[in-house]
């Protein structure tokens, strides 16, 4: 089987120069000339469904089934409840399968505060950053349940990260024992686990689960704005200065056959060439992965 997947697409008029409908486009008609039988995103696909519902209306109906998972901006505008109306989500976390295998999506987008699990809503994380990126208990429980009844095997879902040990989901240990708890009981009940969130492009083996950290479709995110881009686009988007934008939307196609994994990646150029190292921002990020415009392609098969 085979599936589009993108992340961080991030459709926010006014301050984000991206996430356009001729980009949903460009992913509708790579994935109906690729055949795949869904498309997914992992995240941050706008700032707040209530204020941009066309746009919502348009992927939710593109010609080729469409799922969500949210990220952590996803709610920023508009509640957590309203949202999961928006997206036709029956839960932050939720399950389906399609062409013999189970794809799990968890939703990682809670802080902790006081011994309590909390949901971002209405940007209420932003003071919290130390206390963000967890998954509750009881979605844990959940999980296990989910991958445990699986007949077939599962690819997992998230925004954040459950590879990533330096800013990764604080509790990604508990995650990872239930992952490789349920594949020592039953080889392959885990294959695959895919996020975004960090803008990065990376793949990793670990436990014989193939991890991708996929970057966004649609720029790198950096601290130290830059004065490279004309002044009108950034009147345009107030936050133009503090990204670097890839000229197409980049994303995946991946096929599944057995335990054997094709992610089908691609490659852009930097919007007007700026690269990062024009800027003053480094090259990599906390887990030392370079920003380049790029889906890596590569083929798997676990032993």
């Amino acid at each position: 089987m085979k599936f589009s997947v993108f992340t961080d697409l991030h459709h926010y008029p006014g301050v984000f120069d991206g996430g356009t409908e001729a980009d949903l486009r460009f992913v509708e008609k790579r994935a109906q000339d690729e055949n795949v039988n869904f498309i997914i995103h992992v995240g941050d696909f706008c700032h707040g469904p209530s204020s941009c519902s066309d746009y919502v209306k348009l992927y939710n109906n593109l010609s080729i089934k469409t799922y969500h998972c949210l990220g952590n901006h996803d709610t920023d505008e508009t509640s957590y409840e309203e949202t999961l109306k928006y997206y036709n989500m029956p839960e932050g976390h939720y399950f389906f399968d399609n062409g013999g295998y189970r794809f799990i999506i968890c939703d990682p987008n809670y802080f902790l505060l006081d011994g309590k699990y909390i949901h971002y809503s209405l940007g209420n994380y932003y003071n919290y950053k130390k206390l963000r990126d967890y998954m509750p208990p009881q979605q844990l429980k959940w999980l296990e349940k989910t991958i445990d009844e699986s007949p077939y095997p599962c690819v997992i879902f998230s925004h954040e990260s459950f590879e990533r040990e330096a800013n990764g989901v604080k509790n990604l240990n508990e995650v990872r024992k239930i992952i490789n708890d349920a594949n020592n009981k039953k080889r392959h009940s885990v294959i695959m686990c895919i996020n975004g969130h960090y803008h990065r492009n990376f793949l990793r083996i670990l436990d014989n689960v193939c991890y991708l950290d996929l970057n966004s479709a649609s720029y790198d995110w950096i601290e130290k704005a830059h004065g490279f881009y004309p002044e009108e686009l950034c009147k345009m988007y107030k936050l133009m200065p503090n990204t670097l934008v890839y000229k197409e939307p980049i994303h995946a196609i991946i096929s599944l056959e057995g335990t054997t994994i094709s992610i089908k990646g691609m490659k852009t150029e930097m919007f007007m060439g700026v690269q990062i190292d024009d800027t003053e921002n480094d090259r990599c990020d906390l887990a030392g992965r370079l920003m380049i415009p790029e889906v890596l392609s590569e083929k798997i098969t676990l032993s």
